[in-house]
C-alpha cells in the first residue's frame, strides 16, 4: 500500500494507527511521544491516491466519508500530521510534487475581474446565518488581536480593529477606503470612531446587502457607504485606505497591480494599512484542497514578493508587524462555536458540507500551529515623513480609546 509506505517514513513523533480498505492494520511512529490518532480507509482507490497528493485527497476523503476517525479526534490527527510536518515536507516525492504544483501557480492565481468574482461568491455568497454561527457579533472574518490569553473573540476583535485604526492616524473629516469591507465591521468603526467618510467595497452581493443594511441601522449611511466594486475599478482618492483579509484574494500575479492602485488612489500625504495572511517561507502556492472546495484562486504570500511588489510601486513601508499564534487562535475560537452550532449549520447545508468546514476550520489552524502561516500588517505611504518617527503614536492611540 502506497499510502502505508509514505507513512512509515513520515510518522515518527506520536502515534497513528490506520486501517485500509481490506481491513489490514498498518502502525505507525512510536519513537517520539506525540499525538495519538487512528483512522479508517473504506475506498481501495484511497490507498494510491492518498499517497500521491495527500493534500488534495485527505480532505475529500474526510468529506465525503471514505477516511473516518477511529481514534481521537480530527483536531488529534491534525496536531499528528503538525508535529510530523518537517518529515512531510522533507520526503522526495512531496519536494517533487511540490515542483510540479509551482508550474501551475501562474494559472491558479490569475484573478482578471470576472474571475474574482467567482471566486468571492463561492466562499462569501453563502448563508448569512452560517457566518452569524461561528464569528463575533461584528462579524469580523480575519485574525483576532489577543492581548492576553484570557480574552473572548468579542474583544480580540475590537483590539484588531482599535489596533489598525491607531496605524492608520485617523482624524476627524478624512475619507477612508476599506477594500474588501466585509460584513461592513471595519467601516463603521472607523467611521464612529474619529468622524470619518468611509467607503467600502466588496465583490459579495450578500457582504454588500448586510454591510449596506448595518449602515442603515446604525445612523451612518451619510457617512459609511457601500459598493458592490472591484478595487479595480475605484477611481476616488482618499486620506486612507485600509484592506484587512482581502489581499490574498488578488494572486501574485496581480500584486503589483493591487499596490499600483493603492498608490494611486492614496493622496499624497496618505498612510494605508494593509492586513493580509502571509508565509515566513519563499513564496509557494495553496493547499490544493483549499484551493478546490474553499478558497479558489487564493494565495497567501510571502513578504519577499509582497515587498518586491510594493518596491516597484514606489511606495514606503513605514511599520511592518508580524501576528504570529493570533489567527490560530482565533481560528480555534471559531472552530468551538461552530462545533456548538453543528445541528443548526447541518439544517442550513448537510453533512458533507459541515464536514468540509470542519476540517477547513481545523486545517487553517494548523497551518499557524506548524505549517509556517502568520499574518503580517504593512503600513505605507507616497511620502517619507507621512508619519511621525518613532511607533509611540500607535500604542498612545490605543491606550487613550481604550481608555474612552
Amino acid at each position: 500500500m502506497l499510502f502505508a509506505k509514505l507513512l512509515k517514513r513520515i510518522i515518527r513523533k506520536g502515534a497513528l494507527r490506520l486501517t485500509d480498505a481490506d481491513g489490514h492494520v498498518h502502525r505507525f511512529g512510536g519513537v517520539e511521544p506525540g499525538p495519538v490518532s487512528a483512522i479508517r480507509l473504506h475506498d481501495r482507490r484511497l490507498h494510491s491516491r492518498l499517497a500521491l497528493n495527500p493534500r488534495l485527497y485527505i480532505g475529500e476523503a474526510y468529506m465525503d466519508g471514505t477516511l473516518t476517525i477511529e481514534e481521537g479526534t480530527l483536531r488529534d490527527f491534525f496536531d499528528l500530521v503538525g508535529v510530523n510536518a518537517e518529515a512531510f515536507e522533507g520526503s522526495p516525492w512531496q519536494a517533487f510534487f511540490d515542483r510540479m504544483v509551482q508550474l501551475g501557480r501562474p494559472l491558479q492565481q490569475f484573478n482578471p475581474l470576472p474571475r474574482s468574482r467567482r471566486n468571492v461568491a463561492h466562499h462569501y455568497d453563502l448563508s448569512d446565518r452560517l457566518y452569524e454561527l461561528f464569528l463575533d457579533k461584528d462579524q469580523q472574518y480575519s485574525c483576532a488581536y489577543f492581548r492576553s490569553d484570557n480574552e473572548s473573540l468579542e474583544v480580540a476583535q475590537e483590539n484588531k480593529k482599535r489596533h489598525i485604526a491607531a496605524k492608520l492616524l485617523l482624524e476627524p473629516g478624512q475619507r477612508v477606503l476599506d477594500i474588501g469591507c466585509g460584513w461592513g465591521g471595519m467601516a463603521l468603526h472607523l467611521a464612529k470612531e474619529a468622524d470619518c467618510d468611509v467607503t467600502g467595497i466588496t465583490l459579495s452581493e450578500r457582504q454588500h446587502a448586510v454591510a449596506t443594511r448595518r449602515a442603515e441601522e446604525a445612523g451612518l449611511s451619510h457617512r459609511v457607504r457601500f459598493h458592490l466594486r472591484d478595487y479595480r475599478e475605484e477611481t476616488e482618492r482618499y486620506d486612507r485606505i485600509v484592506s484587512v483579509g482581502m489581499f490574498e484574494h488578488v494572486g501574485a500575479l496581480h500584486h503589483r497591480q493591487f499596490f499600483a492602485k493603492v498608490k494611486e488612489l492614496l493622496a499624497d500625504d496618505g498612510v494605508a494599512l494593509l492586513h493580509s495572511i502571509g508565509r515566513m517561507e519563499p513564496p509557494g502556492s495553496t493547499n490544493a484542497w483549499i484551493r478546490k472546495y474553499i478558497f479558489p484562486g487564493g494565495y497567501s504570500p510571502a513578504l519577499s514578493e509582497t515587498l518586491a511588489a510594493v518596491e516597484r510601486t514606489g511606495l514606503w513601508v513605514t511599520d511592518m508587524e508580524i501576528l504570529r499564534l493570533h489567527y490560530a487562535k482565533t481560528l480555534a475560537e471559531w472552530k468551538r462555536r461552530f462545533d456548538q452550532n453543528r445541528e443548526e449549520i447541518l439544517r442550513l447545508y448537510d453533512e458533507r458540507f459541515v464536514r468540509m468546514w470542519e476540517f477547513y476550520l481545523l486545517a487553517c489552524e494548523s497551518s499557524f500551529l506548524y505549517w509556517r502561516q502568520m499574518v503580517f500588517q504593512l503600513q505605507l505611504s507616497k511620502k517619507l515623513n507621512a508619519v511621525p518617527l518613532t511607533r509611540d503614536y500607535m500604542v498612545d492611540r490605543e491606550r487613550e480609546r481604550m481608555a474612552a
